[in-house]
């Protein structure tokens, strides 16, 4: 049976000691540039607007909600603290907020600060919006409907990524990047998707008692390699296969659409770990809207068989939760990736100690803007699914990091924990 690590190599890991803590700095130069990365700057992103996102009826903030500028392809995402800052090349009048659950927001502009109230959007479902049906059959109508809702022809995209570790409750790495992304044609497969880094920036302990280097395989390629449309083995395939089971939930509406909810969890045991999670499809265009799962780890043996590349000797690895977020956007035209997160919590112990460590790796990806022309990157600046955003960010470090880029707004304790770690 295939193995996850041929499938998600952005959750596999490679632990090892360290001799000494490691060190952060910003060179003098940017080392790395090339005229592809140059192009990128050629964009000058002049326009800000900086906000918070919250429930009207709570006030509580919100995270993760997407924000975009109307008629245009800029976007971005709020962070943990409900935070967005988005950047335009043109004045920014109306601003788009949608998330599950909630109407889309639209949003007038006037000035460079602002806060989105989201309305809850459950109280618009009445007794007769329930909608019944086999719910393997609406995934395999999805599925028909691939060459007509998503992108037929190869795109390019800009996207931000960020990965950070955990160790307990501590930050001890953070490291950020702008990349561009090559998409091919969903007609076929992934194997012509590219990516590549423009500029990054990273920072990492240096406390001698962190001794354990954790290292996340893929980092960006994450937008290539979790896009289970179009790697249907990751989760479609085995659907399709029977080896989950699936229930029809309650609709809920994304934004303004309304949207299939189907549930699955695994069908049996089986000799590897699978999901289970929960799928939107837009019961109009049926596009897969969004995807939450988890990957089963009640059997920790199962689990990390396809999540631990390596470890030192005599370290046990228990993994606590991995879980991800896909979500796509539909343009009324097609609908493409824009966002994506994982979650990945484990404990590691030596064997003569009572109490182990827990960590926390987070991923996530933003796809902030669509790339004119489309050009193919080359396989001299490719990001491979088997390198490491910790390896390679040294040779992108740019000390304009956020100078001309839709980023996502850095947490206020997770940018404190940066400062921190530099010191």
């Amino acid at each position: 049976m295939r193995s996850l690590r041929t499938i998600i190599p952005a959750i596999l890991l490679v632990l090892a000691t360290e001799s000494s803590g490691i060190s952060a700095g910003i060179p003098a130069e940017i080392p790395g540039f090339s005229p592809a990365s140059a192009r990128a700057d050629s964009l000058s992103l002049a326009y800000m607007v900086k906000g918070i996102v919250v429930d009207a009826q709570t006030g509580s903030r919100m995270s993760s909600v997407n924000v975009r500028v109307a008629g245009r392809n800029f976007a971005t995402v709020s962070n943990s603290d409900g935070a967005f800052v988005i950047k335009s090349d043109e004045p920014i009048s109306v601003l788009l907020c949608s998330f599950v659950g909630y109407q889309t927001l639209t949003l007038p502009v006037g000035g460079t600060d602002v806060i989105a109230r989201m309305v809850p959007d459950s109280y618009r479902l009445d007794p007769s919006s329930i909608i019944s049906g086999d719910p393997l059959e609406i995934v395999r109508a999805a599925l028909n409907q691939v060459r007509h809702n998503y992108p037929s022809r190869p795109e390019l995209l800009k996207c931000f990524y960020r990965e950070t570790l955990q160790k307990r409750s501590r930050y001890i790495s953070v490291a950020e990047a702008v990349s561009r992304v090559y998409k091919s044609s969903y007609y076929g497969s992934d194997f012509g998707d590219r990516v590549a880094l423009d500029k990054s920036r990273i920072v990492v302990s240096q406390r001698q008692r962190d001794t354990i280097s954790v290292k996340l395989m893929g980092g960006p390629t994450i937008v290539t390699t979790s896009d289970v449309v179009k790697n249907r083995d990751m989760l479609l395939g085995d659907i399709l296969a029977g080896l989950y089971e699936l229930e029809m939930g309650a609709p809920a509406y994304i934004g303004d659409r309304l949207q299939f909810v189907i549930h699955f969890e695994p069908a049996a045991r089986y000799d590897f770990a699978l999901f289970e999670g929960t799928l939107y499809i837009d019961r109009e265009k049926l596009f897969i809207t969004r995807v939450e799962m988890a990957l089963d780890v009640s059997d920790p043996v199962l689990a990390t068989r396809h999540l631990l590349r390596k470890k030192p000797a005599g370290l046990r690895f228990t993994p606590k939760e991995v879980s991800f977020v896909i979500s796509y956007r539909y343009d009324g035209t097609v609908a493409r990736m824009e966002y994506y997160r994982s979650v990945f919590r484990f404990n590691c112990d030596w064997r003569k100690r009572m109490f182990a460590t827990a960590y926390t790796v987070v991923n996530e990806t933003v796809v902030t803007d669509v790339i004119t022309p489309v050009v193919p990157i080359p396989r001299d600046q490719q990001f491979r699914t088997t390198d490491f955003m910790s390896d390679k960010a040294h040779q992108f470090l740019d000390p304009e990091f956020w100078k001309d880029y839709n980023i996502i707004e850095p947490s206020e304790s997770l940018e404190h924990a940066a400062k921190r770690l530099q010191k």
